[in-house]
């Protein structure tokens, strides 16, 4: 049993505090800039609340991370009442927000000059991986922070791995994002296709989904797509702050992404049919307008 502290409850952040304690039978003390929602969890989980960050990483072992973007995580960390202000010494900030590359840098040499470690954490699965406890782990970091850590990760889960140093957790988050975008925008684009055609979209899937056309995407998400249902995942917004990251990383070393870029354009013109909190499949909807 560790004891830690976890900031941040939104919609990933909530169920992952509660496996530390359900399944990881930690010591778990929870921070949210909403106090009712830090209430909500200690009432379901049994753990505690703190007030600030700083507060909540005071005496842990582990202080684990989900918020928004870049300035939400370096308010937490790094703050004033953030949480790097209440850390001791030897503990290890792990933090799961998808964020810039460069952040993860910045607090990586931050927590190290103040005698701390620090893991870029950022995961996969959506809200349903979350609730499941089987999320994907990409780090980046030391390997003796990594080493300590992954037990703790361990509690929600399925796959985690260590990519390399600071950043590097973030850089793969990016590959992955960008895999995606292109994935959703193919299916999409099949299934309006295939409804154009007049063909049975049902019966093309159950038929190219046992090929070279098979994905995760395609097995999970084109029944609610084909019925126009958009509230079954990762929100329009959230993905397009994630392209924004790609994007802007792309810029610094280079790569070309025009299909992400793109895609992006696409989840914008979603945005303005109201679609902000559709989920990433919602490309079909602006192909069928």
């Amino acid at each position: 049993m560790a004891k830690v502290a976890f900031l941040g409850l939104g919609v990933m952040g909530f169920p992952m505090a509660g496996h530390l304690v359900a399944k990881g039978g930690h010591d778990v003390t929870v921070f949210n800039r909403t106090p009712a929602k830090a209430k909500a969890w200690a009432e379901k989980f049994g753990g505690k609340t703190a007030a600030t960050p700083k507060a909540a990483a005071e005496g842990q072992d582990f202080v684990m991370c989900c918020v928004g973007n870049d300035n939400d995580l370096r308010a937490v960390a790094a703050g004033a009442d953030g949480a790097f202000a209440g850390m001791k010494k030897g503990a290890t900030f792990v933090d799961h927000t998808t964020a810039s590359a460069e952040v993860a840098r910045e607090l990586d040499a931050a927590a190290t000059k103040a005698g701390f470690k620090f893991i870029d954490a950022p995961v996969s699965g959506g809200q349903a991986g979350a609730e499941n406890g089987v999320l994907t782990v990409m780090c980046g970091g030391a390997a003796d922070a990594y080493a300590g850590a992954e037990p703790v990760i361990a509690a929600y889960a399925r796959m985690c791995k260590l990519l390399g140093p600071a950043g590097s957790g973030q850089l793969t988050k990016m590959v992955n994002q960008i895999c995606i975008a292109g994935l959703v925008e193919g299916l999409s684009e099949g299934i309006h296709f295939a409804k154009k055609a007049g063909l049975d979209v049902a019966a093309v899937i159950e038929t190219i989904s046992k090929g070279a056309a098979q994905s995760w995407q395609m097995e999970n998400r084109y029944k609610t797509m084909n019925d126009g249902k958009f509230d079954f995942g990762f929100a329009v917004e959230w993905m397009r702050k994630d392209l924004m990251i790609c994007l802007a990383e792309s810029r610094r070393n280079g790569a070309s992404l025009p299909v992400t870029a793109l895609v992006n354009e696409f989840y914008a013109e979603v945005e303005k049919m109201g679609g902000k909190r559709w989920d990433t499949s919602s490309l079909l909807a602006r192909l069928q307008r």
